[in-house]
């Protein structure tokens, strides 16, 4: 195997093992409203939403477009990779880049902070690129366009349109008995939160499918703009299924519960409003950030109930992750890019790998310390970001 095709391959590896934590990482976004009112058990919602990731990860390629042709710019107008005529190893900057992004993920599950995977991974790639080409090799009106303007806008949108439809939703249902009315909302929100997933796909799946094309265009093995493989289709589809199926429960645990006592028709407004938003953007080719959108919904319908508790110290917490997530993996993509670069090739290469592994491992290992999973995700919440009261026996799940 030749030196650029064994970077290839761990490229192509460490962006299956991104799509998987995001997978896991943002299970909640559809899901935890559900879970936090009942409405499904934890484990039949997470196999639910792993379903539908999968089938919506088909529906859609606008924003794995974006993602291989607006943010990194390594392409001609004939999709050739023009950096490489400058020697630039531009397959570490999409490793180096995908490093950044996992282990932002990584580090934000630990804590339990719905912070966005979106972001992790064009922070990643942003700083692999600023690195190794300077600012000339970041496309910045696509970034502008289609990271940064809907990463301000859709958590307020989505607010909006929750508070909204919450306040109608308890309008128009304020005589109906409380026990009679939730059970029904429970119904509702089983098709709600299966729109989310199905959206999530559309939109969260695509990206990862963008940096695989993104690095078979770097290879040279692939120069179309419009189109994608469908192997890395079907593997990025598969990829962010297993994830989502393994339960980001620690993240679960803070959108559901941490934010605000939700009810079962603000969860139905929180999901629809979600999923409307998503889907529009999906169809814009916008790689908006999914956790963004819920996260908003989510507090949009704290504000639309009276009388409703925020917890409003929760959601700065929330807000100063989003804000430092882009230039935090952006930092351990460039570092990540510079130490591959020292060592040179695939020695370089496979020692950041190395460093990943260990990172990944003594996270996880903390965070057994308090293991949370799908036996104690509702627990009462206590103020943390992801405490819970600890199961009695040991757990495997994220």
């Amino acid at each position: 195997m030749t030196e650029p095709l064994f970077i290839l391959a761990i490229v192509i590896v460490t962006a299956l093992v991104f799509d998987f934590t995001n997978g896991f990482h943002d299970t909640a976004n559809a899901m935890a409203t559900s879970i936090a009112t009942g409405a499904l058990k934890p484990k039949v919602a997470v196999a639910l939403s792993a379903v539908l990731n999968l089938v919506g990860a088909f529906l859609s390629i606008e924003v794995a477009l974006t993602v291989s042709n607006k943010v990194v710019n390594i392409q001609g107008p004939d999709g050739a990779p023009v950096a490489s005529l400058m020697g630039t190893p531009i397959l570490t900057i999409v490793f180096a880049g995908l490093v950044g992004g996992i282990l932002w993920n990584l580090a934000t599950w630990l804590l339990g902070l719905p912070s966005s995977s979106s972001h992790a991974l064009f922070g990643g790639l942003i700083g692999a690129a600023i690195a190794a080409l300077g600012f000339s090799g970041v496309k910045w009106d696509g970034v502008i366009s289609s990271i940064i303007i809907p990463a301000v806008a859709a958590p307020v949108v989505a607010g909006l349109v929750a508070a909204v439809g919450t306040r109608l939703i308890f309008r128009t249902v304020e005589r109906v008995p409380e026990e009679r009315r939730d059970r029904a909302f429970r119904w509702g929100q089983i098709g709600s939160a299966s729109l989310v997933s199905l959206a999530h796909g559309t939109n969260d799946a695509q990206k990862t499918m963008g940096v695989i094309t993104l690095a078979l265009i770097a290879y040279g093995s692939w120069t179309q703009l419009d189109a994608i493989p469908f192997w890395v289709k079907a593997a990025c589809a598969t990829a962010i299924a297993a994830g989502t199926y393994i339960g980001g429960w620690r993240v679960i645990r803070t959108l559901g519960k941490g934010l605000v006592e939700i009810s079962s028709p603000q969860g139905m407004a929180a999901e629809t409003a979600s999923a409307a938003i998503i889907l529009s953007s999906s169809h814009l080719g916008m790689a908006l950030s999914t956790t963004h959108v819920a996260t908003g919904s989510i507090l949009g319908t704290g504000l639309g109930r009276k009388g409703a508790e925020v917890r409003w110290a929760v959601a700065g917490r929330m807000v100063i992750a989003w804000l430092i997530t882009l230039p935090a993996a952006g930092a351990v993509g460039a570092l990540c890019w510079a130490l591959a670069h020292v060592v040179g090739g695939w020695p370089g290469v496979a020692l950041v790998f190395a460093v990943l592994v260990v990172a990944a491992a003594a996270m996880f290992r903390h965070s057994r310390k308090n293991a949370i999973d799908h036996s104690n995700v509702n627990a009462d919440w206590e103020g943390g970001l992801a405490p819970a009261t600890a199961p009695s026996r040991p757990t495997v799940n994220a």
